[in-house]
């Protein structure tokens, strides 16, 4: 007696239900990691501005401490001959320097990249993969 050769796809669900049946737990596969990344980027996202919020807190009263006593010092060491010149100038200094850091906020809040580029750069290799076919 002859053996009989098998066919290699006897084992798997047969016709277009297999494969229709393949193709979206594959799909639902992709998704599913598309989701995940889009969430630890939000996730990482969040922990990064969080720390920056924090880190910025305790500069702004460091230097605003140490700002404080500098000038008090100042104004107390001018006090009896320059009075209007000692509390006038650091007056002038901040407003410079507000206007200076403010400026310096919205060229880092108009330079942030951009959110869940990640993500967004793997669903367009997703979407040219599927378009080349």
């Amino acid at each position: 007696m002859v053996p009989v050769a098998q066919n290699p796809d006897s084992n798997r669900p047969g016709g277009l239900f297999g494969s229709l049946k393949a193709l979206g737990a594959t799909l639902i596969a992709v998704a599913l990691t598309r989701l995940e990344l889009l969430s630890t980027e939000a996730e990482e996202e969040w922990m990064r501005i969080g720390s920056i919020l924090k880190w910025s807190a305790v500069v702004g009263v460091c230097a605003g401490l140490g700002v404080f006593f500098i000038v008090l010092f100042i104004i107390l060491l001018l006090w009896d001959t320059h009075r209007l010149l000692a509390v006038g100038v650091p007056a002038v200094l901040f407003i410079l320097a507000a206007v200076v850091a403010s400026r310096i906020v919205l060229a880092k809040i108009r330079a942030k990249p951009r959110p869940f580029s990640a993500s967004l750069a793997e669903l367009a290799k997703d979407r040219e993969r599927l378009n080349s076919r």
